[in-house]
């Protein structure tokens, strides 16, 4: 008799978690020796009847015996016979299979071209760590699917704890939060057969465990490898998120082994210098043929048949207790935006009853009543279903502080980063949208804003520059604020520059507002060299056209010498804006309001006519241009007159402008639409709404409405 066909899949599956136990094993250590014992007596029964494959399975698995009764720990010579066992099963699996006798231990097998054997034998387990993630899709989908919320989860928690240990290199709150969080990815990681992630995430829960037990002391070095090994279990973490969310399995492999040398080598000797240690394989593309081979010669693949979910996110021992199982649940960004789609329409729905109600039932009527109580459900379920977008700022944040550590340590500058807020919540789009413009305005901080340490101790400041980042809301809107303590902006330096590059005329007499506006224009850079972060005259403006896209403004104060502080005002959702329903002849439009400063019917003596401006209005002695609302869209209008209207002054980059209309209709949240691709980019126009009696209202976009003007 022989092995039957379906018996193959079970011994494969076992061979598998046997390699991985393999890798990780360790000489003088004893863990992973029990699982990988039951493992061998598992294998011994499913290869009874092959004598070929029994025969070394049993005598591997009688010195596991031998050496679990002596209490012993893996030497040297039972990992590499562990080793080459696990090398030499595959091939000799497909021999099998075949029908052909498998060739002996240590001989090279007779079918060795058709399944390429790898790495496991070698001294060092490492390198077999590169390998591709194999992630069983279709069996593990749902299980994966767990994985990869609690691993975003605990890679923030690892990097937020490793920017505070850096600060406080013995705080034990920190340092036991890393360790738990290395731990359970370990344990996920091993139950999915993820060998990368389990593999590296191991020595890093090693190198912590040795921090814990007071055996080394954490410093920058240590945390800076422990980082390059969070940022790669990150990079692998991602290739699972592509695959559950497009079906797009891994074609790439993330190498690991030098990460994993790297700790090992910090473990043995903490305060040696440290060694930027190049990946041994390069993350090149691999064809998915190969990518198979490589999965079988190493033997990584995830195990066959499904965990149990309770095992796959199961949390270590002594980890804070979480809220109970159902006090949250994850649900798909795409059923939300339905969800903000549906209860727009009911707000259009309810404002039209409303405006029947009014036109045709009399006050206090039953039918009034009824609707005035539908419109106070609305609302409550419209603001109920834009908190379920809403998410807070700190991984965003956390990301901003990352960025502020590496490039302080690149510029040689001691940077003190501080937030506040965190927990402030935005729509998940502007979340989204706002990492960029962040991240051009701190590295734009650490380069131009604080000086280097010599110039800060010259002027009588500390060595350590400090960097705020807060957020909190301000009426309708959120603020998030970026201040430093550094030289400031000195708008007489702008102004030559300004002038030097021709954006401005020479001698143009322009506010401090104004001055500061020219750092957003595109090419404009007061550096005075090039660099790799910064000189190039590219970022500013691109924060300026994100934080627009996102209809929001952004705010410089800055005084020479102390410091400088940007406010970036956001609205709080896309979906739903706060506006101001302005009427022009028969057409009304939308004014956001965070664009609006104050509307008034002029004075006939404020307007004139200014050579070369056109007409302006002379607001409280300042000269203000005047736009025609009606001539923008070519309508007719009932005021010809400026005093005749009503003037809307509206703020767009620092500058102030005058909207001439005939009424201003109301002040009334929309929903904001898309008007499709024939008026996607309309200048002046950001969308429409519809409005309470059915009619279409165009919202405005002050910025290039005043620009096409």
């Amino acid at each position: 008799m022989s092995i039957s066909s379906d018996q193959f899949a079970p011994i494969e599956e076992l061979l598998n978690r046997l390699a991985t136990e393999s890798i990780l094993a360790q000489p003088g250590r004893d863990e992973g020796m029990v699982p990988a014992y039951s493992l061998l007596g598992d294998l011994r029964e499913l290869c009874a009847l092959e004598a070929t494959l029994r025969e070394p399975v049993i005598a591997m698995h009688v010195e596991f015996e031998r050496q679990l009764d002596a209490a012993k720990p893996y030497d040297a010579e039972l990992l590499g016979r562990l080793r080459r066992l696990v090398d030499w099963l595959p091939g000799a699996i497909e021999q099998v299979k075949a029908g052909h006798p498998a060739s002996p231990l240590g001989a090279p097998p007779a079918t060795a071209t058709a399944v390429p054997v790898a790495g496991i034998a070698a001294a060092e387990p490492a390198p077999a760590s590169d390998v591709m993630l194999n992630l069983n899709l279709g069996e593990n989908r749902e299980l994966l699917g767990e994985f990869y919320g609690e691993a975003v989860e605990h890679l923030q928690q690892i990097e937020a704890a490793l920017l505070a240990l850096e600060q406080e290199p013995d705080n034990p709150e920190a340092l036991n939060s890393i360790f738990r969080s290395f731990h359970t990815f370990k344990g996920n990681a091993g139950f999915l057969g993820l060998v990368p992630m389990q593999s590296l995430a191991h020595e890093v829960e090693s190198l912590l465990d040795l921090a814990r037990n007071q055996k080394l002391r954490l410093n920058s070095v240590i945390i800076t490898e422990i980082l390059r090994s969070r940022d790669a279990l990150q990079a692998l973490t991602q290739q699972v998120a592509r695959a559950l969310e497009s079906g797009h399995l891994p074609d790439q492999i993330v190498p690991v082994s030098h990460l994993i040398r790297s700790v090992k080598r910090l473990a043995s000797a903490p305060d040696a210098p440290a060694v930027v240690e190049a990946p041994v394989t390069a993350p090149a593309p691999v064809p998915a043929a190969v990518a198979v081979a490589e999965s079988v010669s190493t033997n990584s693949a995830a195990p066959m048949a499904p965990i149990p979910a309770s095992k796959a996110v199961a949390a270590p021992a002594g980890a804070p207790v979480k809220a109970a199982a159902g006090a949250t649940v994850r649900v798909n960004t795409e059923k939300l935006d339905s969800l903000m789609d549906v209860v727009g329409e009911l707000v259009i729905v309810q404002s039209q009853l409303l405006e029947t109600a009014r036109a045709h039932a009399e006050n206090g009527s039953p039918l009034q009543r009824n609707v005035a109580q539908l419109s106070r459900i609305t609302k409550e379920l419209q603001h109920t279903a834009m908190s379920l977008r809403m998410i807070p700022v700190k991984p965003t944040f956390q990301k901003m502080e990352r960025l502020a550590r590496d490039l302080a340590r690149d510029f040689g500058k001691k940077v003190h980063f501080a937030t506040s807020g965190e927990d402030t919540e935005l729509d998940r789009t502007v979340v989204e949208e706002i990492g960029d413009p962040l991240v051009h305005m701190v590295r734009n901080a650490l380069d131009h804003g604080l000086e280097p340490t010599a110039d800060r101790l010259a002027k009588g400041k500390p060595e350590t520059g400090t960097l705020l980042l807060k957020a909190y809301h301000q009426g309708s809107n959120i603020v998030i604020e970026l201040q430093d303590d550094g030289r400031g902006i000195d708008p007489d330096r702008i102004m030559r520059k300004a002038v030097e590059k021709g954006v401005v005329p020479a001698g143009a007499a322009l506010s401090r507002e104004e001055i500061y506006a020219l750092l957003f224009a595109p090419g404009f850079s007061t550096a005075e060299k090039v660099t790799s972060v910064s000189g190039r005259g590219v970022g500013m403006d691109v924060v300026k056209r994100n934080i627009e896209k996102l209809r929001g403004k952004i705010e410089i104060t800055s005084e020479v010498g102390q410091g400088s502080t940007f406010k970036i005002k956001l609205p709080l959702t896309m979906a739903i804006i706060d506006g101001l329903v302005v009427r022009v002849g028969a057409d009304r439009f939308i004014l956001p309001s965070t664009s609006v400063q104050m509307a008034l019917r002029p004075a006939r003596d404020a307007i004139s006519t200014v050579h070369g401006q056109g007409e302006v209005l002379d607001l409280r002695g300042r000269l203000v241009p005047v736009h025609r609302l009606h001539r923008r869209f070519g309508i007719p209008a009932d005021a010809q007159n400026p005093w005749d209207g009503i003037v809307v002054i509206v703020e767009h980059s620092g500058k102030i402008s005058a909207l001439l209309v005939d009424e201003m209709v109301s002040k009334q949240e929309v929903v904001i639409k898309n008007l499709g691709a024939f008026m996607q980019n309309l200048p002046g126009v950001a969308g429409g709404a519809i409005l309470g009696d059915g009619n279409i209202a165009l919202i405005l976009d002050p910025g290039t409405l005043l620009l096409a003007a």
